[in-house]
């Protein structure tokens, strides 16, 4: 099997929840390619999926070193420090995600960032100018509608899953949401 096929392999184990097998075959990815930052990415998703977050950071430290310009990589381990409350470790790694790529994930973590930083108005102004700029971006106005549920705006929530839902008429979660 090529190194292609063993990575196409992993994630669909990784999506699978069968994390043995997938972090098996990121261990035999870096013995094919050492020098690839696939196998370390791979393992790193293992890891935050098992919230073992210290070796998330430290494969995704090993990917960085290999392939540095990679705005997934900073927006992966960013989200690992965010999950070991290491908040403007995080910041900066999803800033740099921005950088580099402009990642709506990383946009999304950032919203996470303000909120876990206590600013929350602040979250919510981002998240405005986000869906202003990205009005397509369904995962925006999913967040929005969780943000507003949680502050206990049902009426607004129930506005942000509807427009939701029109976008993607088969998100289960939404459709869940508004059942």
């Amino acid at each position: 099997m090529s190194f292609e096929e063993k990575h196409k392999e992993g994630y669909e184990l990784l999506h699978e929840n069968d994390l043995d097998k997938s972090l098996d075959v990121a261990r035999r990815l870096q013995s094919m390619k050492p020098d690839a930052p696939e196998g370390y990415t791979l393992e790193a998703e293992v890891m935050q999926k098992l919230n073992q977050w210290d070796a998330s950071i430290k494969s995704l430290n090993e990917a960085i070193e290999i392939e540095s310009d990679s705005g997934r990589l900073y927006n992966l381990r960013g989200y690992a420090h965010l999950n070991q409350d290491e908040l403007e470790k995080a910041k900066e790694d999803f800033d740099r995600a921005i950088t580099l790529e402009d990642l709506p994930a990383a946009h999304r973590n950032v919203v996470l960032y303000k909120l876990m930083s206590g600013n929350g108005q602040d979250a919510i102004a981002y998240l405005l100018d986000r869906i202003r700029a990205q009005p397509r971006d369904v995962e925006n106005w999913i967040l929005m509608g969780d943000l507003m549920k949680k502050g206990g705006h049902d009426e607004k929530a129930r506005s942000y899953y509807e427009q939701a839902l029109k976008m993607d008429p088969e998100n289960e979660y939404v459709k869940e949401l508004l059942g």
